[in-house]
């Protein structure tokens, strides 16, 4: 299937569409031998509510993003390596079926469909692209991954200390370690996480005393000599303190104000050719 469409004029056509409805602030998505196989609208779940979005499957990558008008304008474009990725199928609940959380090393999230039937596709198409990606790549599955945050409404109270109560005056953060929502006296503290960001990101006060213990464990390593000379450390440079008191938790999804330049009455499929969620 991959092979079969990689040069055809179809695909590129889709894949030319789909970059129009990004718009400027999206990246170029056309390579040679890059395929769009499907897309779909599936409800992500974001740090203040499940939202809808827009997923577009390629061989090599898989983009989303929010939903301005369907089939002609899309706005904050995010694309994962797809050898980066792994899926693990959630448990059905009463409130929340048609689930399975999408990790990677520097972020996780749940994501639910509409069926049963378009879940498996989604996780069977997605697990297949995959395999071939480490395949191609001669990369090894992804073993560390991003802790999901936890959505603020599944607690009103802080999962550290369990005394804090949330409310207007008492807001949320999320620490980046373990994804726990916390409050400010929990997480007053910073630490370097090289996967997720090359600046010092909030973590819990338990999170903390963690790394920092395993910061100091490697330090001792490295002086001892029984680490290779200039192999960095799993934390290397990891820099800890005390929150300034700036606040670094907007939501993950926040949308940007500004359209950029959007084509006028992008026509999605402008050959007229259907398109099914994923093709052949």
């Amino acid at each position: 299937m991959v092979d079969y469409l990689a040069n055809t004029e179809i695909n590129s056509q889709r894949i030319a569409a789909v970059e129009s409805c990004f718009g400027a602030s999206g990246q170029p998505l056309a390579l040679p031998g890059r395929v769009l196989l499907g897309e779909g609208v599936l409800t992500k779940e974001c740090r203040k509510k499940a939202k809808p979005r827009i997923f577009f499957l390629f061989n090599d990558i898989l983009v989303y993003g929010s939903i301005v008008l369907n089939k002609r304008k899309y706005r904050s474009q995010h694309i994962i390596p797809l050898e980066e990725v792994t899926l693990e199928p959630l448990p059905e609940t009463l409130q929340a079926k048609n689930r399975w959380m999408i990790k990677t090393a520097k972020k996780s999230f749940v994501v639910s469909a509409a069926s049963a039937t378009e879940r498996q596709e989604w996780i069977s198409h997605i697990e297949e692209c995959v395999r071939r990606q480490l395949l191609a790549t001669g990369l090894q599955p992804s073993t560390e991954h991003a802790a999901p945050w936890i959505p603020d409404k599944a607690t009103d109270i802080c999962m550290r200390c369990t005394q804090t109560r949330f409310s207007a005056l008492t807001r949320r953060h999320h620490c980046r370690k373990c994804g726990f929502v916390v409050c400010a006296e929990c997480s007053r503290e910073r630490f370097l996480l090289p996967r997720l960001s090359p600046k010092p990101l909030r973590v819990c006060s338990l999170c903390f005393r963690e790394l920092a213990a395993q910061k100091r464990k490697e330090e001792e390593e490295e002086e001892q000599g029984s680490r290779p000379p200039g192999q960095p450390a799993y934390l290397a440079g990891a820099v800890c303190g005390a929150s300034s008191g700036e606040d670094d938790d907007s939501d993950e999804d926040k949308e940007g104000s500004g359209d950029g330049d959007w084509p006028s009455r992008v026509e999605f499929y402008a050959s007229g050719v259907s398109w099914s969620s994923f093709h052949s």
